[in-house]
């Protein structure tokens, strides 16, 4: 075109230097337009690292990695943590108005966390029981009480870790369904994991508290394996846990003892059975009875039988006390007018059932008797009628609580001035007549078996309105050397059983307090008196005069599982000891 200026010519050829595309005189043109291209390629990078850059500032997004400014916030427990000294230690029980707006510290297990998006995480921690509380914890915009890191750290928490956190009391929207302490949640600034739970539990809390799937205590095979796995078919429990979680067994529930006492119904169970205990104590001690430790290493088997447990003792051999029986009415022979003890107890029986266990906590008295035997039985029947109604009033909740895992019906008392007293004929005769067709010819003579008791026991609870009841007079046969016989029939003895929902709970009567009486009976009974522990006992009756005396055992684990008609014994125990279990 005429407007365009002549282009010099072009230098003469010359190879390339030595390692590249330029010579002495400067880049060849292949040179030049690879260096535009990357050129361009590097400013349109830059060009959109600055949108993105821009996009960013615009939504209050980091531009990049940023010190996180609640890093003292959150982590493992040192002894260098520190909270805030305004910050009130608490417990859930104590929870109130007075809280909200406030910095509290709550020590707890986090029973579970869950994620709400980046910036929220919502965790229930529990105290003891089933004392639970929603906790939030949000990222704050400018990062600190709480960033996005700690949010996400939180939310990873294994569950059944041990945790403290420092947070503000408040109360949420609408009540928290899933917690008992539903009108308050804690808002988290602070938390800190003071021991890590594993992350796979070997069972979870959720399982823990629901219904044992099998009591045995044989290892399943392993093609059974699978079905300990089972999914549960029972309701969930009110706590509101979902159905669908796995059933265990209670080799599985001992295994894991740890997460099995941690089970709030395990608990409630626990604090009922402590309950009782106080029930017993404080009925006998307001009607004058003294408190008295008999020992658990004899030297002798405490009723001449050989259900018990020996033991080396230096270079004798010593066995485990069957029952304080004898003790008892030593302290009566030694003065005392009216004595109990609560204390192990211990039955080398081979009874792989539900209702027996080789060592459970005996409730026992003795007494004075200054007219009849049946101011023994009374005081007794008192004792107990006061537990049923003092767990009703004061345990009400837990008894609720246990319902849902175990559902049962109420336990029928009796009412006032019509307790239910039957002698054992009685009993017999009403199987008899309206029990099962099994019990048509059932003797007066024999003792009842545990079907006979469990018939007995419905055809009370329709009769008479009440699942507690006494049989009276047991046949002779049927009672130890030491039981009193009736004076106006030998074949009966001043010996009754006390029953819970148709099982046997207590047994006593009137003590022989004649020495001579007492010999003759061990005779009669095929024992020699003068036998190794048998001779220290009957001496106890020679040494001075003792009155007439009665009392009875009341086996704590029955009367806690059966009031809740609970499934097995075993539940009601702390550690159950059976023939094939003595661990943990």
């Amino acid at each position: 075109m005429a407007d365009e200026e002549p282009k010099p010519a072009p230098p003469p050829a010359q190879a390339p230097a030595e390692g590249g595309e330029e010579g002495a005189a400067g880049p060849s043109k292949k040179a030049a337009k690879k260096a535009e291209a990357k050129a361009k390629k590097e400013a349109e990078k830059a060009r959109r690292e600055a949108e993105r850059k821009a996009a960013q500032g615009a939504s209050g997004q980091q531009t990049g990695p940023a010190e996180d400014l609640a890093k003292d916030n959150y982590g493992k427990e040192t002894h260098e943590t520190v909270y805030s000294p305004e910050a009130e230690e608490i417990n859930l029980k104590s929870l109130g108005d007075e809280h909200v707006g406030k910095l509290v510290i709550l020590r707890a297990w986090l029973q579970n966390a869950r994620m709400q998006g980046a910036k929220m995480a919502f965790v229930e921690l529990r105290e003891e029981g089933n004392w639970a509380i929603q906790g939030v914890v949000a990222a704050s915009p400018e990062g600190t009480p709480v960033s996005r890191p700690m949010v996400k750290w939180v939310g990873a928490i294994n569950p059944e870790s041990f945790v403290v956190v420092e947070a503000t009391v408040q109360k949420p929207l609408e009540p928290v369904k899933s917690c008992r302490v539903a009108n308050y949640e804690l808002h988290i600034k602070k938390c800190f994991v003071h021991a890590a739970a594993p992350t796979m539990l070997g069972m979870t809390l959720a399982a823990a508290n629901r219904t044992i799937a099998n009591f045995s205590d044989e290892e399943p095979p392993v093609e059974k394996a699978v079905e300990n796995l089972t999914i549960a078919s029972t309701p969930a429990p009110t706590s509101g846990e979902p159905v669908g979680i796995p059933a265990a067994t209670m080799l599985t529930h001992l295994d894991n003892i740890v997460m099995h006492k941690r089970a709030p119904v395990q608990q409630a169970i626990a604090d009922i059975r402590a309950e009782v205990k106080d029930l017993f104590r404080s009925y006998l001690k307001s009607h004058g009875f003294k408190e008295f430790e008999p020992p658990c290493l004899i030297s002798a088997a405490s009723e001449g039988g050989a259900n018990v447990f020996c033991l080396p003792y230096f270079d004798k051999q010593a066995f485990l006390a069957q029952s304080p029986q004898f003790y008892k009415q030593m302290e009566i022979a030694g003065g005392r007018k009216r004595v109990f003890s609560i204390g192990p107890v211990f039955r080398a029986e081979n009874s792989n059932t539900p209702r027996h266990m080789t060592e459970f906590t005996g409730l026992d008295m003795e007494m004075e008797i200054r007219k009849d035997y049946k101011e023994v039985l009374h005081m007794l029947e008192g004792v107990l009628l006061h537990i049923f109604r003092g767990i009703k009033e004061r345990c009400a909740y837990e008894v609720e609580l246990i319902r849902s895992v175990y559902p049962s019906e109420e336990f029928l008392l009796p009412e006032p001035g019509k307790e239910v007293r039957l002698t054992f004929a009685e009993g017999q005769k009403l199987l008899r007549e309206e029990g099962p067709e099994e019990y048509r010819n059932v003797s007066d003579d024999e003792d009842m078996s545990t079907p006979q008791e469990k018939a007995l026991g419905a055809l009370v609870r329709k009769k008479f309105n009440s699942d507690f009841y006494v049989l009276d007079k047991f046949p002779e046969g049927a009672r130890p050397f030491y039981a009193k016989v009736d004076p106006t029939n030998p074949k009966l003895t001043n010996a009754y059983d006390f029953f819970m929902r148709g099982q046997e709970i207590l047994s006593g009567g009137q003590r022989i307090n004649d020495p001579e009486e007492l010999e003759a009976r061990i005779r009669q009974k095929g024992v020699d008196p003068a036998s190794p522990g048998i001779k220290e006992y009957v001496d106890v009756f020679k040494q001075a005069g003792v009155p007439a005396h009665g009392g009875g055992g009341i086996g704590l684990d029955r009367v806690v599982a059966w009031y809740l008609n609970l499934p097995s014994v075993h539940l009601a125990a702390f550690y159950p000891r059976t023939p094939k279990r003595l661990v943990p």
